[in-house]
């Protein structure tokens, strides 16, 4: 592994840190240093200027007020465009994931997004609450997302961006597909935190920040206990 390290910026914690967020922080510098990796982790408030240099950007979920807030001070700010334009990946949760798109609402009102992917949200019929699970696009190589969601959200996803998954359980975008992503751009609904819950996709975040494509195995037991007690759950909830 290189000896440079891997900078992990928490985007605005002060704004957007709801249902254990932080966790994908802590998995992500986790799994980096268990396979010898030096890394570099920042929390970045909404009054601090965003470094555009990082190599993973994280944005968690957060209340309607202060995701406004976020999107607008992100977009004043620019540096995430700037590390996007760089290569930089960035994975959003929920709030995080729409202020990725071009329009979200907020406290009945419409927002511009930060237009880094091609979606749009609205506000849905009602609250999605629950389990969510769903089979992931094959493209990324990972098992099936599992996952906690909590939004009034439903997202619809333009030609520019592909699902990150085809629900199987919960709402996710709209009741058929959950998340989305485009190069190394990958927004999802999925709390729990969602790292913990799919390491697979932790690494994945982490090949496409390092360039390494095979990353060297870990213990992943535990998490592997925590994915099958939550599949069995829902599998138990769907039985009539």
């Amino acid at each position: 592994m290189s000896t440079e390290s891997l900078r992990i910026v928490w985007i605005y914690p002060d704004l957007l840190s709801t249902y254990g967020d932080r966790g994908n922080l802590l998995i992500l510098a986790r799994r980096a240093r268990q396979r010898g990796m030096p890394v570099e982790t920042m929390e970045v408030r909404s009054d601090q200027r965003l470094p555009a240099t990082a190599d993973i950007y994280l944005i968690g979920g957060g209340e309607d007020g202060p995701q406004a807030l976020g999107a607008q001070r992100l977009l004043a700010d620019g540096g995430l465009h700037r590390a996007v334009a760089q290569g930089s990946v960035v994975f959003g949760v929920c709030a995080g994931y729409q202020l990725l798109g071009t329009s979200f609402f907020a406290k009945g009102t419409q927002y511009a997004g930060l237009e880094l992917l091609d979606i749009a949200s609205d506000r849905g019929p009602s609250r999605a609450v629950g389990e969510l699970a769903g089979e992931i696009d094959p493209r990324l190589g990972v098992p099936a997302l599992t996952g906690f969601e909590n939004h009034g959200g439903r997202t619809r996803l333009g030609p520019g961006v592909a699902p990150v998954a085809r629900v199987t359980a919960g709402v996710g975008n709209d009741g058929q597909t959950e998340g989305a992503w485009r190069g190394k751009l990958l927004g999802t609904y999925s709390h729990g935190p969602a790292l913990a819950r799919n390491p697979a996709l932790a690494d994945l975040l982490l090949r496409w920040a390092t360039g390494v494509h095979q990353l060297p195995p870990l213990d992943d037991t535990w998490h592997e206990r925590l994915r099958s007690e939550r599949r069995h759950a829902v599998a138990a909830a769907a039985r009539p």
